[in-house]
């Protein structure tokens, strides 16, 4: 007969660690909007693929990469940084950089829990990242 830790704890006890481990109703239905479909699941398939492909092109082809960068400022020129970028809501001077095509076209993940994005980073700030929109990144994966 094996006794587990849990066996030689008093009932007392026992009974706060069952309840410490117990889902509420809430916090279960939180954990199952997590869970992928498999639509969700081929979604995400299809748009790591497409980033990977995009992020090849922009390593091997420099012309992809100009044209890109042109397509880029001509957008930020005709329909503003707000249009353009996912998080508008950056400094001055980086929004200075990006409006006189200081920066470089890259796919990268902004953060750690979201899926690679193509980004822009202004020149001199190595670690800044800033998101294009998904819709401009869609626009610009078709043209491609």
């Amino acid at each position: 007969m094996s006794n587990s830790w849990l066996d030689m704890m008093p009932s007392s006890e026992r009974q706060k660690v069952r309840e410490k481990y117990k889902l509420s109703a809430a916090a279960y239905e939180k954990l199952r909007e997590k869970v992928k479909g498999p639509e969700d699941l081929e979604r995400e398939s299809q748009w790591n693929e497409a980033m990977a492909q995009l992020r090849f092109g922009l390593e091997t082809e420099p012309e992809m990469k100009k044209a890109l960068k042109a397509q880029i400022e001509k957008d930020i020129a005709q329909q503003g940084i707000e249009a353009v970028l996912a998080n508008p809501d950056i400094p001055k001077e980086m929004k200075q950089q990006l409006e006189s095509g200081s920066f470089e076209v890259d796919v990268d993940s902004p953060t750690e829990d979201v899926s690679d994005q193509l980004v822009v980073k202004p020149e001199g700030n190595i670690g800044e990242s800033i998101p294009v929109s998904k819709t401009l990144t869609e626009s610009y994966l078709s043209q491609l």
